[in-house]
């Protein structure tokens, strides 16, 4: 009876030791796992105060800028309105820069809060590249930038090619690759934005600049939400690394893709697909210039 007991007793203490060995590993597999989590937590709390730093220059200079200039403009004598003209397009300038980095904004709130889904209409893809391109023109010649459209589209009616697809969100992602084009562009070259349909009507759209380039560190952070490029050329043209996020992230909601190729010191080419949606509608879209500050979210 003894050497049964013995026997049992020393079963039970080998229990114990293999659950205090499972017990310690367990304890320090959850202790390693907190100790990711909090640098995750550090590292987002960084990132998050880093880009809200960014943006706040991105919204109180303009104001600044604009509020500055207005009052220049009260004190201009009359004979000397050719001031006035060059105050004005300036004013127009960072109007134009303010709402665009609005937009962003707001659409990354949206995203975020998972408030985000396609409105679909039949867009009409021409009117809409043009309507970017053209808010963007005072900036462009400003910089001795060319636009370069190359619209290979043939079918439609007339000229005009319709595409089913959320046109507001099209027309962000295509305002937010142009201006990175423009940012990131030497003085006097040009942008080349190209337009097809591949083999499986999927709509395709590049946009190539010849500027500073992307090295390939990079090219894996660049979509990345807060994050911002650290080349030494972006100390001067600074970006808060929202753009390319929100890009990415409504083509997420459109099903689309997008790739890059690129190589520093000789440009960009941002490719973006997008195929067309499956739903039935039965509204139109022209230009895609919707009121973005309306009480519902997008209306065709």
């Amino acid at each position: 009876m003894n050497n049964l007991s013995d026997r049992q007793l020393l079963k039970e203490l080998r229990q114990r030791l293999e659950k205090g060995k499972s017990s310690e590993k367990e304890i320090k597999d959850l202790t390693l796992e907190l100790q990711s989590v909090s640098k995750k937590l550090k590292d987002s709390e960084a990132l998050k105060s880093h880009f809200i730093s960014n943006i706040s220059n991105e919204i109180v200079n303009p104001f600044t800028s604009i509020l500055g200039l207005s009052k220049a403009i009260l004190s201009v004598e009359k004979h000397d309105w050719k001031k006035v003209v060059s105050m004005v397009a300036l004013i127009h300038s960072e109007a134009f820069n303010l709402d665009f980095q609005l937009k962003n904004i707001f659409v990354a709130a949206k995203i975020e809060a998972g408030e985000i889904a396609p409105n679909i209409a039949k867009v009409n893809i021409r009117s809409l590249l043009q309507t970017v391109v053209d808010s963007f023109n005072i900036i462009s010649r400003k910089m001795g930038i060319s636009f370069d459209i190359q619209f290979n589209i043939d079918h439609g009616f007339g000229k005009n090619f319709y595409f089913k697809t959320d046109s507001e969100k099209l027309k962000l992602i295509l305002s937010n690759l142009i201006n990175n084009a423009l940012k990131y562009s030497y003085k006097d070259s040009k942008v080349i934005i190209s337009i097809w349909l591949d083999d499986d009507d999927v709509l395709k759209i590049s946009v190539q600049d010849f500027g500073t380039g992307i090295s390939e560190k990079n090219q894996q952070t660049i979509f990345q939400r807060f994050k911002r490029l650290d080349t030494g050329i972006n100390s001067i043209n600074r970006g808060h690394g929202l753009g390319l996020s929100i890009t990415k992230a409504l083509l997420d909601v459109l099903s689309g893709e997008i790739e890059i190729s690129s190589k520093k010191g000789d440009g960009s080419t941002f490719t973006i697909s997008v195929p067309e949606a499956k739903n039935i509608v039965d509204g139109f879209s022209g230009d895609g210039n919707d009121i973005f500050f309306d009480e519902e979210d997008e209306i065709f």
